[in-house]
């Protein structure tokens, strides 16, 4: 027989609780917050997958990335605890064709597995989550299932099986067990368990939606939750505009609150996807937006602490990486190897693609390459090479302001010398063996430029493409430099090449002067390898 039954009626409203059908006022917090920006379109692609055979979705992301906020979102589009209609009027999702078929019409259980991790304390995370969780279904469906039940999967079916409403699950820091508990493999499968016997082959589950860091895919032997989609930093797919905010949207902002653009670029953009090739750090943005003022957001002991015990791991050739990467560089990484926790690593790749998850590397999916993403990110790295290990490497650092003043002076013997001081540094972490890693180095030499320009690597350019270009931001009243770079040749066969070939075309757009730079390194003169070759051209629009 089944029960006609909706959650009890109160003072003209629904009876709302904590974890079942949590209400919509965490979404009307966003929504009354200065900046909000329209990510509603999310909701179009999860109701795609409602009662399907793709139904299990983990979208996992770095933090402060808007995780919590999805969920709160979808848990106010979803529940049958509240009317939500009016709140999502005039947003994106109001015109797509699916908006009225689900909007509120699934319980909701609303789960932030780090508060139970939390607040278990000694106790069993397992036995104290489905108690409490329990508890709150029973206040609304106790008549629905016998009052001895302690097993949570066996009182939803018992509640499904009489009233044939489906279950809607939202799960925040689905990963905060194994992040946390890095070496409780008992922990972890017990947790993993009860999420497979909760989810797995339930007919009351319409749609399973958990987000966090890490991917779910493997955890050692155990592949609990192999049910899942994933949908992560190395693809995010469907989900990629809804990751971080887009180009538009952080244009817009800036247009609001007069800042910019550029230099906002700069800070906070970097993260790119196979469609969207330009997605920004949310939560830093509009921190910037509502300060008026440029800086590092992403800043805490627990970052810091994080990114510098992976940076020292004893991989061989992390260090190197490591270097090129600060340097402006791409390294390739194998992301496939990566075991999805933080501690069962076997190779450099696999550090590196945690680092991916993490949010301190940008991935391009197509190369399969890593690089840093922004200068936000950069400041974080520079701390932490900061701090042992890394002092040849800090020289090399601290003397790229120099370097600077003497390129603009166009001094190239200053140049040249300190191209040499700078290669002695970091000899034992980055060799030169081509032009590339010979980019690697020329560009970490320039590390501080990054502040006032755009470096861009291998930028086509007329008939090729120039090794290194720095573009000048907006804001800042420095000429651009056009950087040729030979190996075993000379620093004029550089400086001609970039004329022959015309490798000015590349600031199209871009009036002003301009410095061509040609450098070359020697690997037979060991006391003075480099030499350097700067001269001037005024281009007009």
């Amino acid at each position: 027989m089944r029960w006609n039954i909706s959650p009890i009626l109160k003072e003209g409203g629904y009876d709302m609780g904590i974890y079942l059908n949590p209400g919509n006022e965490g979404f009307a917090e966003a929504l009354r917050s200065e900046i909000y920006v329209d990510k509603t379109g999310l909701i179009q692609h999860t109701n795609r997958y409602v009662s399907t055979e793709q139904k299990f979705l983990c979208v996992s992301r770095p933090r402060r990335f808007g995780k919590s906020m999805a969920l709160r979102m979808l848990a106010a589009y979803y529940s049958c605890g509240c009317d939500s209609k009016q709140m999502f009027t005039g947003l994106k999702i109001e015109s797509i064709p699916s908006f009225a078929a689900h909007l509120n019409r699934y319980n909701v259980i609303l789960l932030n597995m780090q508060h139970f991790l939390i607040r278990a304390k000694g106790q069993s995370l397992v036995e104290y989550l489905e108690r409490v969780i329990l508890q709150e279904v029973r206040s609304t469906y106790g008549e629905l299932f016998p009052e001895q039940e302690t097993i949570l999967a066996a009182a939803l079916e018992q509640i499904y099986a009489a009233t044939g409403r489906k279950f809607i699950f939202l799960v925040d820091e689905w990963d905060c067990v194994m992040r946390e508990r890095q070496e409780s493999e008992d922990l972890q499968r017990e947790y993993l368990d009860f999420l497979r016997n909760l989810l797995k082959d339930q007919p009351y589950v319409a749609l399973a939606y958990m987000t966090g860091i890490l991917p779910v895919k493997k955890y050692g032997q155990h592949s609990a939750l192999n049910m899942f989609w994933e949908y992560s930093m190395t693809d995010q797919t469907i989900f990629e505009e809804y990751t971080g905010f887009t180009e538009d949207e952080v244009r817009q902002l800036c247009e609001k609150y007069q800042m910019d653009f550029a230099e906002t670029g700069s800070w906070y953009d970097g993260y790119q996807f196979r469609k969207f090739k330009h997605v920004y750090n949310p939560r830093s943005v509009v921190a910037a937006m509502l300060s008026g003022v440029f800086s590092n957001y992403w800043t805490s002991t627990e970052t810091y602490e994080a990114l510098k015990i992976y940076m020292d791991m004893d991989y061989d050739g992390l260090r190197g990486d490591v270097v090129s990467l600060v340097g402006g560089g791409r390294v390739a990484v194998n992301t496939r190897s990566f075991q999805n926790d933080m501690h069962s690593f076997q190779t450099k790749d696999d550090v590196l693609t945690l680092l991916i998850h993490l949010g301190y590397l940008g991935y391009d999916a197509q190369t399969r390459e890593a690089f840093i993403p922004n200068w936000e990110i950069l400041e974080e790295f520079e701390n932490c090479l900061s701090v042992g290990g890394w002092e040849r490497v800090m020289e090399v650092l601290k003397a790229s302001d120099r370097l600077l003043s003497d390129t603009l002076r166009c001094d190239g013997n200053r140049v040249a010398e300190g191209l040499d001081r700078a290669h002695t540094e970091v000899a034992s972490v980055l060799t030169y063996n081509d032009e590339n890693s010979l980019g690697c180095a020329i560009t970490l030499a320039y590390y501080s430029a990054r502040k006032e320009y755009r470096i861009i690597r291998e930028l086509p350019a007329g008939h090729g493409f120039a090794d290194v270009v720095f573009l000048p931001l907006p804001f800042s009243r420095k000429p651009a430099l056009v950087v040729e770079l030979k190996y075993d040749k000379s620093a004029d066969a550089a400086i001609q090449q970039i004329k022959d070939r015309r490798y000015s075309q590349a600031l199209e757009g871009y009036a002003g002067e301009i410095l061509l730079v040609g450098v070359n390194y020697d690997r037979d003169n060991r006391d003075k390898p480099h030499s350097c070759v700067i001269e001037k051209l005024v281009q007009n629009l």
